[in-house]
C-alpha cells in the first residue's frame, strides 16, 4: 500500500490565477521599506509579593505560581566574598563550594545520588554581599528536597579530603589564568581600581597563598559565623501555596534560634583622578584584550534608570553604539560592551572588548571616541531604542520559577520597594534625553579611566604610545595577577 502524492506540477493555472485572485490585496504586496511599528508595552502582570515570617523571625517572600509543578527556593544569607577576612581571601567561596561536599549523614556522592534521584537540582554560590542555597524541584518531591537542603544549609559536614581536592583544582585553575588573557584583564582591572586591600580587587576564590594556607578550622568558623538565621532570607516562587509552605518551612528552619548578625563595613575607595594605561605583556598572545575601568555607582543610587538606559546605548546591547562602531563597521572585534556593576558598594564600570592584535592602537582610539560621544545629546530616536531595549526585555526575566526567585532576591537583597517590579518599566520609559546626558556626564569621564590592554607588547606598545592618550606602563602577567 502507498500514498499516491500529488503532483504539483500539473495543476492547471487557471486554479490558481484563481486562488491568487481570492486573497486579500494586503497578502499580495508586503510593505518591506519599513519595521514593523512597535506597540505598547504592556503593563507586567505578576502574582502579588507575599512578605511572611518564621516564629523565630526569619523573613520569607513568596511569589505563587501555578502554572507549572514546579517550585525554587532560595536560602539567602547576607554575607558573601566581601565578608573575607584580609588575611583570608577566598573564604567564603571556599565554604560555598564545601557545603555540598557531603551534608548530614551524607558524603558528597550520596549527596549528589540524593539530588538527582528526586530530580532536583541544588546549588551553593558565593557572591559579593550574598550566599545563596538554591533549590529547584518538582514539588511532588519538596519535602524530601528540604531536607536535603537543610542538611547542606545547616549541617555541612566539611570532609578534610575533600578540601584538599577543591584546593588543587583551584590552585590549578589559577595557574592556569596565566594562559587566560580575558582572566588577567578581569582580575588586574580590578586590582588597578580598588587595590588588594579592597574585597572589590581581590579574586572571589582567593589567591595561591591564601588558598594553601585555608583549614577545615577556618571554614567552620565562617560558617558558624555568618551562615546563620541572623542574615537569613528565604525566598520561594512556584507551585506553593503560602499557608501550607510556611508550616513545611516552620519545620525545617523555624525552631532555630537567631544567631549574632555581622557584616563589616566596606573600605571607602577612591575614583580614578587621571587617564592611565597599562600594558600587560602576553607574548604571543592571539588578541589584545581591552579593558576600560573606573568607580561607578551604588546599586541604590537614584539614577539607576538613566544608567540603564545610557549604557543600552553606549555598549549594553548588540545594537549599542560600541558594537556598531567596532564590529559591524571596523570588524575589530566579534563584540565591544560596557556595563556597571551595581553593588551594595561602588561597583565598577568596564568597557571592553577582544581585538584583533594588528587594530589594538585603533580599536581604543573608537573605545575613546564613543566615551566622549555618549557625553553630548543622544537623539530622542536613540533613546527611544535604548528603552525599549530594556523595556521590552524586562517581562522575560519572570519566565521560570528561577528568574523569578532571582529578582526577588535582587528586590531582597537591596531593599528595593514591594512595588519595583511593576514600577520598573514605567520608570525606564520616563528617562528622558537630559537624563542621559546628565549620567553620562557624571559617570563616564574618559579623562579620568584607567586603560589595561593585555596582549603582546611588541605588537602593539608603539600604536598605542602614539596615540598620545596618557603615560603608558608595561607589566608582566605576574604582575597583572599578583603572584608568580
Amino acid at each position: 500500500m502507498y500514498t499516491r502524492r500529488l503532483n504539483h506540477s500539473v495543476i492547471p493555472l487557471a486554479f490558481v490565477l484563481v486562488i491568487w485572485a481570492a486573497l486579500p490585496v494586503a497578502a499580495q504586496v508586503a510593505d518591506r521599506g519599513a519595521p514593523p511599528k512597535i506597540g505598547a508595552v504592556r503593563p507586567l502582570n505578576l502574582p502579588a509579593l507575599q512578605s511572611l515570617t518564621l516564629g523565630n523571625g526569619i523573613p520569607v517572600s513568596v511569589m505563587e505560581r501555578h502554572s507549572a509543578p514546579l517550585v525554587e527556593l532560595h536560602l539567602m544569607y547576607r554575607c558573601g566574598t566581601a565578608d573575607d577576612p584580609d588575611s583570608k581571601p577566598g573564604l567564603a567561596s571556599l565554604t560555598a563550594a564545601m557545603m555540598m561536599e557531603g551534608a548530614g549523614a551524607r558524603s558528597a556522592l550520596d549527596l549528589a545520588d540524593a539530588i538527582d534521584f528526586l530530580g532536583a537540582r541544588i546549588s551553593v554560590d558565593a557572591s559579593h554581599h550574598t550566599t545563596t542555597v538554591s533549590l529547584f524541584t518538582p514539588v511532588s518531591r519538596l519535602d524530601d528536597a528540604l531536607a536535603l537542603l537543610a542538611d547542606i544549609a545547616l549541617r555541612p559536614t566539611f570532609p578534610s579530603a575533600e578540601l584538599e581536592r577543591m584546593r588543587a583544582e583551584r590552585l590549578t585553575a589559577m595557574k592556569q589564568w596565566k594562559d587566560q588573557p580575558r582572566t588577567i584583564a578581569s582580575v588586574y582591572c580590578n586590582r588597578r581600581v580598588y587595590g588588594d586591600a579592597h574585597p572589590y580587587g581581590r579574586p572571589g576564590i582567593g589567591n595561591p597563598k591564601s588558598l594553601a594556607a585555608m583549614r577545615v578550622e577556618d571554614i567552620r568558623a565562617f560558617h558558624a559565623q555568618y551562615i546563620n538565621t541572623a542574615n537569613l532570607n528565604i525566598i520561594v516562587a512556584g507551585d506553593v501555596a503560602s499557608s501550607a509552605l510556611l508550616s513545611r518551612l516552620e519545620t525545617y528552619f523555624g525552631k532555630l534560634s537567631k544567631g549574632p548578625g555581622s557584616t563589616p563595613a566596606l573600605p571607602t575607595v577612591q575614583q580614578v583622578k587621571q587617564r592611565r594605561i597599562v600594558i600587560v605583556d602576553k607574548p604571543g598572545a592571539a588578541q589584545s584584550e581591552i579593558r576600560i575601568v573606573r568607580v561607578g555607582p551604588v546599586r541604590a543610587t537614584p539614577d539607576y534608570y538613566a544608567l540603564m538606559v545610557m549604557n543600552t546605548l553606549l555598549g549594553g546591547s548588540f545594537s549599542s553604539r560600541l558594537n556598531q562602531n567596532l564590529r559591524e563597521k571596523n570588524g575589530y572585534t566579534y563584540g565591544a560592551r560596557s556595563s556597571f556593576a551595581f553593588r551594595k558598594g561602588p561597583g565598577p564600570f568596564i568597557a571592553g572588548a577582544g581585538v584583533q592584535t594588528a587594530v589594538t592602537d585603533k580599536a581604543l582610539a573608537e573605545f575613546m571616541n564613543e566615551l566622549r560621544a555618549i557625553r553630548e545629546p543622544a537623539s530622542e530616536e536613540e533613546i527611544l531604542r535604548a528603552k525599549n531595549y530594556v523595556a521590552y526585555g524586562y517581562p522575560q526575566n519572570f519566565e521560570t520559577v528561577g528568574g523569578i526567585a532571582g529578582e526577588v532576591e535582587e528586590l531582597v537583597e537591596h531593599g528595593l520597594p514591594s512595588n519595583y517590579f511593576s514600577t520598573f518599566v514605567p520608570s525606564i520609559l520616563a528617562v528622558t534625553a537630559d537624563d542621559v546626558r546628565r549620567v553620562a556626564a557624571q559617570y563616564v569621564d574618559p579623562d579620568a579611566i584607567e586603560i589595561i590592554i593585555v596582549g603582546d607588547r611588541k605588537e602593539i606598545e608603539y600604536g598605542v604610545r602614539a596615540l598620545k592618550l596618557g603615560d603608558v606602563k608595561v607589566i608582566s602577567v605576574e604582575d597583572a595577577l599578583g603572584y608568580e
